[in-house]
């Protein structure tokens, strides 16, 4: 069994590790782990001014595309190439991630869980002026600052963002030879209080209804609740019931989403700078958080719904991936495990890049785990999923 001896780290931490097989050890040699962004194409000739601005040397990261790699020290909050949206924070890990969905010109693309809006960025950065992205998340103030960083990049011409549960989410992507039909192949002849041009200044009954909605169920959405949208997202000029508009799980084949990110709520164990901030936020947070035996199995079923929802919103032949940023065989192999024999019309697909990647094979043919002390990234879980025609 690992040990790790003369580490920060508390008992029950320890032994929670080891009861999931991973090594306390990497914890706790993580000084030299370097940080990650990613600079937005286009770009590419203010390398030079970035690395005089930050004072230290950009490294590209060979096996990912606009990735570079920067000492750990070096903080780019304040610097003028953040600011002007230039680069962005992102760990290698979850840019493989969004990598291994392989996204074309004319995606549509669905990001279920959302919030904070890296890999969101890096998905509307790759779709450049085609297709679209919808970003979802629970969380309506972390899906307010998905909307910052969307606009702070100027990347939000073809997002739409909406507040509502992952696990029910059902709004089809926008398409043109079908967004103007209901389910019942009818077409509405007049359009009548259409969405126009997004403002941070909403309407007053599109605030009421909102302000009722949390009054009524604070704690549950009823239904998903638009918080911004492009010129191009597919939004401007529709209904609410052409935008709210849903579809059995039969036409979703057809029109459902072309790629799905499921990057799931977990116990976040494999990030090690998210385990090195209970340090400040205090040890019984990450009992509460991590080792409470009862909120694993409830997020178990929370990672296995989500993975259920975005594969029923995939189209026949799309591409679905689910993360997660835990090493634990139980938020990871066996949930989709457990997916895998519910959903016949699911197969798992091998990332084709995965040979040039620092990653490992998971307990699970195809599956791949980046482990952070050897890939020198943070811990994560990556599987890749296909829908096959019925």
């Amino acid at each position: 069994m690992n040990t790790a001896p003369n580490s920060p780290l508390p008992d029950a931490f320890i032994k929670f590790l080891n009861d999931n097989g991973l090594d306390p050890s990497i914890y706790t040699s993580t000084d030299s782990f370097p940080r990650y962004i990613r600079l937005k194409p286009g770009h590419e000739a203010k390398i030079g001014e970035i690395e005089a601005e930050l004072q230290c040397k950009l490294n590209v990261v060979g096996w990912l595309p606009s990735f570079y790699s920067l000492p750990p020290d070096v903080q780019i909050a304040n610097s003028k190439a953040y600011q002007e949206g230039k680069v962005y924070g992102i760990d290698a890990a979850s840019g493989a991630a969004v990598q291994a969905l392989n996204i074309a010109p004319g995606d549509h693309v669905l990001d279920l869980c959302a919030a904070p809006g890296a890999k969101l960025c890096m998905i509307l950065d790759i779709l450049g002026d085609s297709g679209s992205a919808t970003g979802v998340d629970v969380a309506r103030h972390r899906l307010a600052a998905c909307r910052t960083m969307v606009q702070k990049y100027a990347l939000g011409d073809r997002c739409r963002l909406l507040v509502a549960d992952g696990t029910s989410f059902s709004l089809i992507p926008f398409r043109d030879s079908a967004a103007s039909k209901l389910s019942n192949g009818s077409t509405l002849e007049k359009k009548i209080d259409v969405f126009k041009e997004w403002t941070s200044k909403r309407p007053w009954k599109e605030r009421k209804r909102a302000a009722k909605a949390r009054e009524v169920s604070p704690l549950q959405i009823l239904e998903p609740e638009l918080i911004f949208y492009g010129k191009h997202s597919g939004v401007i000029g529709c209904t609410r019931d052409e935008l709210y508009q849903t579809v059995n799980d039969e036409e979703l084949y057809a029109c459902g989403y072309d790629k799905v990110l499921v990057d799931a709520e977990c116990t976040h164990d494999g990030s090690i700078r998210h385990v090195q901030k209970f340090e400040n936020w205090g040890w019984q947070t990450l009992q509460r958080r991590v080792l409470d035996a009862e909120r694993t199995d409830d997020l178990t079923n929370l990672q296995f719904r989500l993975l259920s929802n975005g594969f029923r919103l995939l189209k026949a032949g799309g591409s679905l991936i689910y993360s997660t940023c835990s090493l634990t065989v139980a938020q990871n192999e066996e949930v989709i495990e457990r997916f895998l024999l519910d959903n016949s019309s699911a197969e798992l697909q091998e990332i084709v890049d995965f040979n040039t990647w620092p990653c490992k094979i998971g307990r699970i043919p195809k599956t791949l785990r980046f482990d952070p002390v050897t890939s020198q990234t943070s811990g994560l879980f990556v599987a890749k999923f296909t829908k096959l025609p019925l």
